[in-house]
């Protein structure tokens, strides 16, 4: 494990006993909790879970989005076959990403593809040639689109029904 400056990045180092999985795991949860902008993960079986997990987290933040937008425009146009289950599909998918990722301090970070924005990072330290790199973004904007947008969906599905039975 390495670490440099306390602000910058912090590297994930690889070990070559297999017994020693916990560690590097613990290693990522410090360097998650620390806060840093980088966080360079060499141990491809850690880099390939992690990277997992935030496809995962950006993929139900994008399907409640997007699910909740063609609700909301659907139910402008009158479209209530689309609408209704869009804006569940949009609701569930803002509630499971609230539950298991909106908690957890990976979810601050994304993955870094662009290797031009981390030129300052010594990766020619590295030992491994297969590493994940996560660079620490603010999350509050796109939450509060998601949550925005999901509630929003549904409570206009929620009103056209009240207006259905009751008016």
């Amino acid at each position: 494990m390495s670490k440099r400056s306390a602000q910058s990045f912090y590297i994930v180092r690889g070990y070559t006993d297999a017994n020693v999985q916990e560690e590097t795991e613990m290693e990522l949860e410090k360097a998650l909790e620390m806060q840093v902008k980088h966080i360079i993960i060499e141990p491809f079986k850690l880099g390939d879970e992690t990277a997992s997990w935030i496809k995962m987290g950006n993929f139900l933040h994008k399907a409640s989005v997007v699910s909740g937008v063609i609700s909301l425009s659907t139910g402008y146009f009158k479209k209530d076959v689309f609408s209704y289950p869009l804006a569940v599909i949009s609701f569930l998918a803002a509630g499971v990403y609230a539950v298991s990722w909106a908690s957890d301090p990976c979810c601050k970070y994304q993955l870094e593809t662009n290797i031009r924005k981390v030129e300052g990072l010594p990766l020619q330290e590295l030992t491994s040639t297969s590493q994940v790199i996560l660079v620490r973004r603010d999350d509050s904007r796109r939450k509060y689109l998601q949550n925005i947008v999901s509630i929003s969906a549904v409570l206009v599905c929620g009103y056209r029904v009240y207006n259905l039975y009751y008016s």
